[in-house]
């Protein structure tokens, strides 16, 4: 697991404070969004409706700025009506969340709470890995990549700095994130190499056949002439 790639993406998009005598205090808001686009400087980025429909959302946890050695303010088992936080994916439109929060006994909780009602949180990300994606324009100066299939999502997370995307588990520098995305534009572009280069050999082979069929045939009909 740990030689996989893990991203995150943030959106500034309404994380609201709520509270109803059901749940009691709690957050909610979209942490994933279809069809927004993401300039991280290097290639534009969208993540395409449907990219949700066989991700692995077994176990998610909700943090506060992918803060992963502090206890999860929220979790989701299968999404289960048990769970403290519950997902739900909107076609069209993204995955909204809402994170039942203990205020009364963990101080983070409460901080969180007080900041997302007060609006000086607002923002969510979200970690996640990528089974398939599509490029676009990868012979120009800015691609544009669609993330068409998420593997994995493994936190959400409440953010201070929405518009600061990162991508690896600990919070790292703007630079290291142009960095990771450079990695990811230049690993798509030998990826094209390799499969025009697959594409090109085998439609060589099967030009090399055909003309071997020809030439049988016509021995053939020398033979039988």
């Amino acid at each position: 697991m740990d030689d996989i790639k893990k991203e995150c993406r943030a959106f500034d998009f309404d994380l609201r404070a709520e509270q109803s005598e059901e749940h009691g205090h709690y957050v909610e808001g979209r942490a994933i969004v279809f069809g927004q686009p993401y300039d991280n400087g290097i290639f534009t980025e969208y993540i395409d409706d449907g990219a949700l429909d066989k991700t692995d959302l077994k176990d998610v946890r909700f943090l506060v700025n992918h803060d992963t050695s502090m206890i999860p303010l929220a979790r989701s088992r299968n999404n289960n009506e048990n769970s403290t936080m519950q997902m739900t994916v909107v076609p069209g439109e993204g995955m909204d969340i809402r994170a039942d929060l203990d205020t009364e006994r963990n101080a983070t909780a409460q901080a969180l709470y007080s900041a997302a009602d007060r609006g000086d949180v607002s923002g969510m990300s979200f970690m996640f890995t990528v089974n398939e994606d599509r490029w676009e324009g990868l012979e120009t100066e800015h691609p544009t990549r669609h993330i068409t299939s998420l593997g994995k999502v493994f936190e959400v997370s409440a953010v201070t700095f929405p518009a600061y995307e990162q991508t690896t588990f600990a919070a790292r520098s703007k630079e290291e994130a142009l960095e990771s995305a450079e990695t990811t534009l230049e690993n798509a572009k030998q990826r094209a190499v390799e499969e025009k280069a697959q594409a090109e050999a085998e439609l060589a082979e099967a030009a090399r056949r055909a003309k071997i069929e020809t030439l049988k045939a016509r021995l053939q009909s020398i033979k039988e002439g």
